[in-house]
């Protein structure tokens, strides 16, 4: 059967809300201990995956509504400051995988250079987010305190996110199951 766009658009937000059940759910699997979790970055990983699966813009959606409704819910990230500045660079990590997958569709390995650039874009503003929300407190939000929270304390979740997201990426567009493609050459 011929996928039209009324069964892409479908597909797409299928996918998407498998992306967002799945952030809500796998922080459940550290949730004992946040420290693994923070970590780990578990709610990155579906975000990612909606970026590069179903475009920027589903994406986007997935990274900003999931850290809000996981804290609303569960009351886990705290809204504020955490949640609220984990909003925005989860939806950078989508808008930028989509956008930058979509881009640089000519180019061999973009599904690393894309995802490079997501991880890049999405820790720098959630850093200027979070540095702008805790503007005002005791001691302010220093660049080294932005360093060290969002790479020296998330050294092994940006490492799962470059060995898991790009297998994943490129085993989807193989079997056919990938839905923001522009071509077929393989990464």
């Amino acid at each position: 059967m011929k996928k039209t766009a009324v069964h892409i658009h479908l597909y797409k937000l299928t996918y998407a809300a498998i992306c967002l059940a799945m952030a809500f759910a796998l922080p459940f699997i550290t949730g004992s201990i946040p420290e693994i979790g923070n970590m780990l970055c578990p709610m990155h990983l579906p975000v990612l995956l909606c970026g590069f699966l179903c475009g920027w813009q589903w994406g986007l959606a997935v990274g900003f509504v999931a850290p809000l409704m996981r804290s609303l819910i569960l009351m886990r990230p705290p809204l504020y400051p955490t949640a609220i500045a984990m909003a925005f660079e989860l939806a950078m990590y989508g808008l930028l995988a989509g956008l930058l997958y979509q881009l640089l569709f000519s180019l061999r390995g973009r599904t690393y250079w894309a995802l490079l650039g997501a991880m890049l874009g999405g820790r720098i503003v959630g850093g200027l987010v979070q540095m702008l929300l805790l503007a005002f407190g005791e001691g302010g939000y220093t660049a080294a305190l932005f360093f060290t929270e969002y790479f020296v304390k998330a050294w092994a979740g940006i490492l799962l996110q470059l060995i898991i997201i790009p297998v994943a990426v490129v085993w989807l567009r193989r079997t056919g199951l990938a839905l923001n493609e522009k071509d077929k050459n393989d990464d």
